[in-house]
């Protein structure tokens, strides 16, 4: 294609130090496969060599491009226990019973919760649900909040993302409610004991669909569960309820809680998509209108845009007030809750700036002493923004990051990691060996609480037991795919990168570098000018090409665009709609000298 040229050295364009640190890598996968997946599929080779770069065989492309439910659902009965929740949650609904669900306080548990509730209801139960306060329950089922729910009258109780480590709190139920879960985190201990436990990611379950979140498991509870009342003819005299239209509630949830899109649920979150572009569910409409979001939802949109202002409330405000929005069938009560919603994610920025600031600063001390994993603790720091900072701190410096708010002498904290740094196991090991209070999570991502008095013996144990974190680089290689002058930077290429959309974890959007390109104007936009815009040309002029580049208030990559000339930009090349215009634009990551 014209202006798209590769390399097949490591090192691409020989950057090895970049304006934000890091080293250019080309990524590329099997040429063969590439070319064979264009040619048999008809596609630009552009596309072919993308999807090979992404280990799509040949056999799965077409799937990969065009998923649909109907060649990727699988049986829900391939989860552990599925068929004995559908038989218990259709019991409830041929009885007319009272059930509870019992979600969590962020996207994927207001999505998940959402979906259950409002799937029984129409399905005639009377539904009660509740999501505990993040301050003063924390996460998961506690005793007393199970006793209330029994004393309302609910004789079935489903827990949605959560309950697979509750058992203590859910033997509260016997003798008074069942209990269902649908989770999908991993568990330390044996499975509750409980009527039946959905989990993809149990020890004991084969399904396969650890990759889903707790609204993926949901969705297939309900299918399973219409399933199993179509059998006993319990739709013969009424209408059966429209679980697709549930999916936008997935899509969400699944881009949210950063689920791989590929397989199962890139077809949950393309179908969801279109659902959600039909605007039938009153309170993601009024979240919508709210965000400014007037085209075609996409990924980004559910990930930038809806699901930060569902997680706020969870983080500072109403635990519940996100799954109350999404179950609201009223649009003007729908836009109240969602201007509230606005509201607070404002306030959670401010909160989070005030954090970010300080445990920046120290992180950098850590840093310069050689620390490979980075603890930092704050007085009074909100436990609701302290993982969104952590991540922060993992992006910028290439490190484990653990960020704690302490308060009367106990710190609550959240952590990140990186690939091949397991923090939960690290955790997990300090909860066991007494340093901590409590402590738990995978990989990626765990939480945490410690008495301040410990604060040292734990870093310490991070340090020693994730020491070869600290044989990182100061920042994570920059993996891009090709590079392209401004004048091949066109429609078309945007277009067939598009195809590969959505795009997240799992299938991350394509960086490239445009070689050579000359910053000919830029300046700052945007609230406190944090956005800089920038125009383009190749060299020899040309048609400009508009550029932009968020979080960029300072720092040496918005020096590099507001100073000028010529550079390597990498970034990604889009196809953009906005009032039902379509325009090229160049979105910047990161810049080198030429």
């Amino acid at each position: 294609m014209d202006g798209l040229v590769t390399d097949q050295a490591a090192l691409a364009l020989g950057v090895a130090h970049s304006a934000t640190g890091r080293r250019w890598i080309w990524r590329q996968g099997d040429a063969r496969i590439g070319a064979a997946i264009a040619q048999r599929l008809a596609l630009p080779e552009l596309v072919g060599r993308l999807l090979a770069a992404r280990g799509v065989g040949i056999d799965a492309a077409a799937d990969f491009l065009e998923p649909t439910l109907r060649a990727l659902l699988p049986d829900p009965s391939c989860l552990r226990d599925m068929d004995v929740a559908a038989a218990r949650l259709a019991d409830a609904v041929q009885r007319g019973e009272h059930v509870a669900v019992f979600g969590d306080y962020d996207v994927d548990g207001a999505c998940s919760g959402a979906l259950a509730t409002r799937l029984l209801r129409d399905l005639g139960c009377a539904v009660t649900h509740y999501v505990p306060d993040r301050i003063r329950e924390g996460y998961g089922p506690n005793a007393a909040a199970i006793s209330t729910l029994c004393d309302r009258g609910a004789t079935l109780i489903v827990t949605v993302d959560c309950g697979i480590a509750a058992e203590a709190a859910l033997a509260v139920a016997h003798n008074r409610a069942d209990i269902v879960i649908l989770d999908h985190h991993k568990a330390e201990g044996p499975v509750p004991r409980v009527r039946a436990a959905v989990n993809p990611n149990r020890p004991d379950c084969g399904s396969g669909l650890g990759h889903l979140c707790a609204a993926g498991v949901a969705f297939l509870a309900g299918v399973a569960t219409l399933r199993e009342l179509r059998r006993r003819g319990h739709f013969a005299n009424r209408p059966e309820p429209r679980l697709l239209d549930l999916l936008d509630l997935v899509a969400l949830a699944t881009v949210c809680d950063v689920m791989p899109l590929t397989g199962l649920n890139r077809a949950l979150v393309t179908q969801g998509l279109k659902v959600m572009a039909r605007r039938g569910r009153a309170g993601i409409a009024a979240l919508l209108d709210v965000a400014l979001a007037k085209d075609a939802p996409s990924a980004h949109t559910l990930g930038y845009l809806l699901g930060p202002r569902i997680n706020a409330s969870g983080r500072i405000d109403e635990a519940d007030l996100g799954l109350r929005l999404l179950v609201e069938d009223d649009p003007v009560e729908a836009r109240a809750m969602a201007e509230k919603l606005d509201a607070v994610n404002r306030r959670r920025q401010e909160v989070e700036a005030d954090v970010l600031t300080a445990a920046m600063a120290e992180a950098a001390r850590q840093v310069d002493h050689g620390h490979p994993v980075l603890l930092v603790v704050g007085e009074g720091w909100h436990p609701g923004v302290v993982g969104i900072v952590a991540g922060r701190m993992k992006e910028k410096f290439n490190r484990p990051a653990c960020v704690a708010g302490l308060s009367d002498g106990l710190a609550k904290g959240s952590g990140r990691s990186l690939p091949g740094v397991d923090l939960g196991a690290a955790i997990i090991a300090a909860r066991q060996m007494g340093l901590l209070q409590t402590g738990g999570g995978h990989a990626m991502a765990a939480g945490f609480s410690f008495l301040a008095a410990r604060e040292g013996e734990f870093h310490a144990f991070l340090d020693e037991r994730l020491a070869h974190a600290a044989d990182l680089p100061g920042a994570a290689d920059l993996p891009v795919e090709g590079s392209l002058t401004v004048q091949g930077a066109t429609m078309e290429v945007a277009t067939q990168v598009a195809r590969l959309a959505p795009f997240g974890a799992g299938n991350d959007e394509p960086i490239f570098v445009l070689n050579r390109a000359r910053v000919v104007r830029a300046d700052r936009v945007g609230k406190e000018g944090a956005t800089i815009r920038a125009f383009l040309e190749g060299e020899g002029g040309g048609p400009r090409l508009k550029a932009v580049c968020f979080r960029a208030k300072e720092g040496p990559l918005a020096a590099a665009l507001l100073g000028g000339g010529t550079m390597h930009l990498a970034g990604h090349l889009r196809a953009e709609s906005w009032n039902d215009n379509v325009t090229l634009g160049f979105h910047v990551v990161d810049a080198a000298p030429v």
